[in-house]
């Protein structure tokens, strides 16, 4: 709060009259990066070269880019906005801002992170997304007098720092949290010949199901029911389907009730999820379920253990796969249905302090960024002046 009282005494007495405001092109030279093909580069290297993320596809002999320059990228992952304190080689899929004396490029970076929002909804999503020159071009952006500039970069500087050490802290605090429970579910879930736990293939526990295949000619990208072909789980679908085909199928064949825990038998090998009973359908033999009986194995016990399983994989293609035979034959350890609960209620808890993104500390990390996002905005947010925006 008194860096934003500073601010507002520096714009009262510098420009009382409010902020001009002015659009991108006409305050800076946008340039285009220069494209290099992958044989050119090199995994290591004195320049860092940037194309269509902002991690480094490779490094370069050469530069074209000084540093202190703010860019964008315009393909792949368009929209997003770096800076680079190093010399680099920006590739065609950059575009470069080149300021003048009067626009500080640190402040010029901040700014367009305020229009990120903004900027991403302009994005034109296809196979590979792309942004074009002219979203920039178009971009208003305050223009303060130097001194005010280089106070707010001072200030978002020291804010961006302080945030960055409080997120190392935070995930280090995260990451033995994890090792906590996962030391603790390993311990819970390992049960000694005289502690009555039995032995248990998930054959003799229930039925493997599936839900019946669905052709590619049967999806779309777009449509009423989410469509799963492998263990995204509660990520984008793969596609969609017709609430009619959902119907017809959910009706006849096998279909998991809430509750029952759905297991990647595909790509991503034992992956699991609590099924919500929510509209969704899951492809056959790449997302399948035990029809097991609650009152002498629980699914919340069953999704725990799960975790601890080395699932036994077969592929002799590009993909490895759990086959159902392979998935019946697992065993697992099976105690009493009150040391099952007991073991639930314990790993539920740790489950929830590292993995909810609603709780714990991965929601505190979430907030620090957001409350560092909103005095961001704030601080870059000026009154205009009379003066109509050019």
């Amino acid at each position: 709060m008194q860096a934003m009282s500073k601010i507002e005494k520096m714009i009262a007495e510098l420009c009382p009259n409010g902020v001009e405001f002015k659009k991108l092109n006409d305050v800076a030279n946008i340039k285009r990066g220069v494209r290099l093909v992958k044989s050119q580069l090199a995994e290591s290297g004195k320049y860092p070269v940037y194309q269509n993320s902002m991690t480094p596809l490779g490094y370069y002999e050469d530069k074209n880019s000084n540093a202190n320059t703010v860019f964008a990228i315009s393909a792949g992952a368009a929209g997003e906005i770096g800076y680079s304190k190093v010399d680099f080689w920006a590739a065609d899929d950059c575009f470069c801002f080149i300021c003048p004396e009067y626009l500080d490029s640190r402040f010029l970076f901040y700014a367009l992170l305020c229009q990120q929002t903004l900027i991403n909804s302009r994005v034109r999503r296809a196979s590979v997304p792309r942004i074009s020159r002219s979203v920039f071009e178009n971009l208003l952006i305050p223009i303060p007098p130097l001194s005010i500039q280089k106070e707010i970069v001072r200030i978002l500087d020291k804010f961006t720092e302080l945030e960055a050490e409080l997120k190392v802290e935070l995930e280090a605090e995260l990451t033995a949290r994890k090792k906590q429970y996962e030391y603790y579910r390993s311990k819970l879930l390992t049960f000694n010949e005289m502690g009555g736990a039995k032995w248990l293939t998930l054959n003799e526990i229930g039925d493997v199901k599936m839900c019946k295949r669905v052709f590619k000619e049967q999806t779309d990208t777009v449509g009423d029911i989410p469509f799963y072909k492998i263990g995204t789980f509660g990520k984008e679908p793969d596609a969609y389907i017709s609430k009619e085909l959902y119907d017809e199928y959910r009706s006849k064949f096998s279909f998991p009730k809430k509750g029952d825990i759905l297991i990647s038998a595909s790509g991503t090998i034992g992956r699991t999820a609590i099924y919500d009973g929510e509209p969704a359908y899951f492809q056959d033999s790449n997302i399948v379920w035990i029809d097991n009986d609650e009152t002498q194995v629980t699914n919340k016990f069953l999704f725990h253990y799960y975790k601890i399983v080395h699932w036994q994989t077969d592929g002799g293609g590009t993909i490895q796969r759990l086959y159902n035979d392979n998935l019946k034959k697992t065993k697992i350890q099976v105690p009493s249905l009150a040391e099952q609960n007991r073991i639930v209620t314990i790993l539920d808890k740790f489950d929830t302090l590292t993995n909810s993104i609603s709780e714990g500390l991965p929601k505190e990390i979430e907030l620090r960024k957001k409350q560092y996002e909103y005095y961001r905005d704030r601080l870059l947010t000026f009154p205009k002046n009379n003066l109509k925006a050019t």
